[in-house]
């Protein structure tokens, strides 16, 4: 989704604004950004996604929260809206309204020619400030192609990527898988070559 400049304000004031609007905004050093609505094809990426982890997740202590659940990354006040997210043990909120997350434990961010420089660059950078988070996924919507960042013991992120219609990826943190198959029900796309690449 598209995001566009409204003002700047306290984190305070963008929190107060964001829950009151009918819009969601995301925030950065007192920026705050207005997002427009998603296209078919994230929508339906976002709902396979999040239905696949949900019922995987069904009999675990994990929580799945699809496009509406704030997550904020300290001490750099960036709030963010992601695509998917899946929290394991006790969520922890920044206050009472439980509406925004501190320690998520994977992150999805399904691209769009918009965000996919933020998403892949300061964001992500961002986001690897989270001590909870142990895996980062960005999802392509106008091509299948999957990358797949996992957190390891020493702080460094391998990245795994396909776009191989039958393969999938392991998500080691939570003992389950994504299929590409489950990614992309229903979202007419050509398939391209299969490739699969380790890094």
């Amino acid at each position: 989704m598209s995001t566009r400049p409204i003002s700047r304000r306290t984190q305070a004031e963008y929190l107060q604004l964001d829950r009151q609007s009918e819009f969601r905004h995301e925030f950065l050093d007192g920026e705050v950004r207005a997002m427009t609505g998603a296209s078919r094809h994230h929508n339906l990426i976002t709902v396979n996604v999040a239905a696949t982890l949900s019922e995987q997740l069904r009999h675990r202590q994990c929580e799945v929260y699809a496009s509406d659940m704030r997550v904020k990354v300290s001490p750099q006040g960036l709030y963010a809206y992601p695509g998917v997210i899946v929290v394991c043990g006790t969520p922890c909120f920044e206050d009472d309204v439980n509406d925004t997350l501190l320690n998520p434990t994977i992150l999805i961010e399904v691209l769009s020619k918009s965000t996919e420089a933020d998403d892949r660059g300061l964001k992500f950078e961002l986001y690897r400030g989270l001590e909870s988070l142990q895996e980062f996924i960005l999802i392509a919507q106008n091509k299948r192609h999957i990358e797949h960042y996992r957190r390891q013991s020493d702080n460094r992120w391998i990245l795994t990527e396909t776009n191989d219609p039958a393969g999938w990826i392991i998500l080691e943190s939570i003992a389950g898988q994504l299929t590409v198959e489950q990614i992309y029900f229903k979202v007419a796309i050509d398939l391209p070559a299969a490739t699969e690449i380790e890094g």
